[in-house]
């Protein structure tokens, strides 16, 4: 057991440092493979935002190489391309993301390429059009898929518009449409900063070297302006339309999306929730859902269920894609299964079989610098400690089926769940077709 916990990254093995700026540095060294992969974040996510200007953060990201004070649009990706560097950045909820990868040896050009897009994006205007006019065509494309469409509508009901959660991170047509450069520049020289950014280092790499590089590129940064973090509230009030429907002429098949608040991931009860979620609608063909909807049934293309799970209360949901004509069976059967969910404790051996398949599974994800990073970061931004990977079988063969039952109790309520359709109207001859 010594040994295992050893091998995989934990606080004994991962170097961590705090920049006097606010930023933490944590670094595995990985001698297995002779590249470097980079991940971090940074407080800039779309909770940021001003009313009316939804998309305004993930569009930012989306435009952060189009050029900086230090290189234009064409140096930027020739430096990356010519060592085969990738570096990519994208707006979530509450943070910017950011990711790379690039031979050991450029870890310091990867490193300055992003300081240099992070600290000084120009956001050259014709740049920041083209980018504009891409997202408004893949909104058009969108507002005409089913699935978009019933997930976008349960998470407009089961949040307010007064919630951050309300809206999606993309935008919409209407506000896409009205933003500009200087929008961009605005949203950057407020938001942007030091200040509670995490950025993660893993591979062939000399842990005390690549926090002098990263140190290099990133230390001197400052922004006074950068506001205090944003937390995502519990929603306080419930929408009164609890199913919503948007009908869209034409389609063959209908989307249901059911949802529910969920636990954040810092919950005491998310690790239960997640293990009872798996066994609803992911485990094996997609849990009981997959097996009775789609397989036993009949009634779905596909049924499965998600758990958010991450720095505020996302939503638990339920996907399914229906012909038009089974749409309240498919609901229906759902809806048994989440009754029986949260009144019947799991059996034996559903615990058995899904607390192997997640303990099982995690060491999957550590075979890759990518997979490495990703969890090294999921690890200090959520404070979970440096050591969680090595608690974490015991975490997961510490739940009980009652754990399970109490955590489906508390989120999966009937009185609380959104359940959103969207497809063609009764009567429409393509949804009465096949």
């Amino acid at each position: 057991m010594t040994k295992l916990i050893e091998s995989i990254p934990n606080a004994s093995n991962i170097a961590r440092a705090e920049l006097d700026s606010g930023i933490t540095l944590l670094v595995y060294e990985n001698p297995a493979v002779q590249s470097v992969n980079l991940m971090g974040s940074l407080h800039a996510g779309s909770i940021y935002e001003m009313p009316g200007q939804s998309g305004l953060a993930s569009l930012a990201a989306s435009a952060l190489k189009t050029g900086t004070v230090s290189r234009d649009f064409d140096a930027i990706h020739g430096a990356l391309e010519d060592v085969g560097a990738d570096l990519g950045f994208r707006g979530h909820v509450h943070k910017l993301g950011l990711s790379g990868k690039a031979l050991a040896e450029d870890l310091g050009l990867l490193l300055q390429v992003a300081s240099e897009a992070l600290r000084e994006p120009l956001f050259p205007a014709e740049h920041v059009d083209r980018l504009r006019g891409e997202r408004l065509t893949w909104l058009q494309y969108s507002n005409y898929d089913s699935r978009y469409r019933a997930a976008k509508a349960m998470r407009e009901a089961l949040y307010p518009d007064t919630h951050p959660y309300h809206f999606g991170t993309y935008g919409s047509d209407d506000s896409i449409s009205k933003l500009r450069a200087d929008d961009l520049k605005a949203f950057h020289a407020a938001h942007f900063g030091p200040r509670g950014m995490i950025l993660v280092i893993v591979g062939a790499v000399d842990a005390g070297e690549a926090i002098r590089l990263a140190a290099d590129a990133f230390g001197d940064w400052r922004n006074a302006a950068q506001p205090p973090v944003e937390q995502a509230p519990e929603p306080e009030t419930l929408s009164t339309d609890r199913r919503p429907q948007v009908f869209l002429p034409g389609k063959t098949q209908s989307d249901i999306c059911m949802g529910v608040v969920g636990p954040a991931r810092k919950a005491e009860d998310y690790l239960a929730a997640t293990l009872a979620n798996s066994v609803l609608g992911e485990f094996g063909m997609m849990g009981r859902i997959g097996k009775s909807v789609r397989e036993e049934k009949g009634l779905a293309y596909y049924a499965f269920s998600r758990l958010g799970g991450g720095h505020g209360p996302d939503p638990w949901t339920v996907s399914a894609g229906v012909n038009p004509e089974n749409v309240e069976l498919a609901i229906s059967s759902i809806m048994d299964e989440i009754e029986r969910l949260t009144t019947e404790a799991v059996t034996d051996e559903d615990l058995a079989d899904n607390q192997s398949y997640f303990t099982g599974r995690m060491p999957l994800r550590l075979e890759s610098n990518e997979g490495i990073a990703s969890h090294i970061h999921s690890m200090e931004s959520f404070g979970l400690g440096l050591d969680y990977l090595a608690r974490y079988k015991d975490l997961i063969y510490g739940i009980t089926k009652e754990d399970m039952l109490c955590a489906a109790q508390k989120y999966l309520r009937p009185d609380n769940m959104v359940i959103a359709v969207a497809g063609p109207e009764a009567g429409d001859p393509a949804g009465d077709s096949g």
